[in-house]
């Protein structure tokens, strides 16, 4: 079966969501159910951007590679090729990680 690939359309983004933190600052392992989602990942796929009113497209804030924080409970799961990403509108990143 060949390797499934999305694009993104409009304003959309797709991120792969990055592990969640194993181990507390004090040094207590978390078991999976006492994991926080992650709102952090790295961005694989960008949209062309929203579509306009004067038929242009936006400019996209993000691209490839980078490193966004996103809101907990925004955008879609889904499973690419057995690996969980989401689906969010650029509207639903709320930071890039700069360093």
């Amino acid at each position: 079966m060949a390797k499934l690939k999305i694009r993104p359309l409009d304003d959309r983004v797709v991120v792969e969501p990055m592990e969640a933190e194993e181990m507390t600052a004090g040094g207590i392992v978390l078991p999976d159910t006492a994991k926080e989602k992650p709102q952090r990942g790295k961005v694989v796929a960008v949209g062309p951007g929203k579509l306009l009113d004067n038929g242009q497209r936006a400019e996209m804030s993000v691209v490839v590679g980078d490193e966004v924080i996103y809101g907990k409970y925004g955008g879609t799961d889904i499973e690419v090729n057995g690996e969980e990403v989401k689906i969010l509108r650029e509207s639903d990143i709320l930071a890039k990680v700069v360093d």
